[in-house]
């Protein structure tokens, strides 16, 4: 499974080809695939923020207690994986809309390699100055962008009419559900769960 990785920065097309004759189930996909790159993020962001601290400008970096940033590693691991899942399962529901009925291993193929960019671009959480983070984060955010247009007619079996379409509403329910975990976020440290930092 993680040899589509390459496959999808080079020919994107050829290799989405690849992963839909490859009938993966959701077990093996998320054994093989989503349980690993999922954890590039959350494993890079703990040491990057208990070892290097967030530099915000000209000020001293600020560092996160080991525990404090533990249990938001171990968050952030486990909204990623119920948010591979739960794109999958937005897809396949939307997919009636578009008359592309397909299993639930399929649309949660779709999901989880659209987001390869992302589960990559994780590993600079090392790193975590806010501009570095912001410079790399957008060509990766783009990224997932163009390997969901173009892997969703060909994992869903419609048209690039259709395809373009569907993608677009996609997108929109990801942007929505960012959003709504933004707030979720918001609202919990304004309720005690605020991480906690180290001189």
């Amino acid at each position: 499974m993680l040899s589509h990785i390459l496959g999808l920065f080079i020919n994107p097309k050829k290799e989405w080809q690849a992963i839909h004759d490859s009938q993966c189930s959701v077990t093996k996909c998320y054994l093989s695939y989503v349980l690993i790159l999922a954890a590039i993020p959350p494993i890079a962001g703990y040491f990057g923020t208990t070892i290097f601290g967030w530099q915000f400008g000209a000020r001293d970096a600020v560092k996160l207690s080991s525990e404090s940033a533990l249990t938001i590693a171990v968050a952030y691991y486990i909204v990623m994986l119920v948010g591979v899942f739960t794109m999958g399962v937005m897809i396949q529901w939307m997919g009636r809309t578009y008359g592309a009925e397909q299993p639930l291993s399929r649309t949660v193929s779709l999901a989880a390699y659209t987001a390869t960019p992302l589960f990559l671009v994780g590993i600079f959480e090392l790193v975590p100055i806010l501009w570095v983070n912001f410079l790399v984060g957008l060509p990766a955010l783009g990224y997932t962008v163009v390997l969901l247009y173009t892997g969703l007619p060909i994992m869903m079996g419609v048209s690039e009419e259709k395809g373009f379409l569907f993608s677009s509403a996609v997108l929109a329910v990801g942007l929505v559900a960012l959003v709504t975990m933004m707030v979720a976020t918001a609202i919990l440290w304004g309720y005690g769960f605020a991480p906690q930092f180290v001189d």
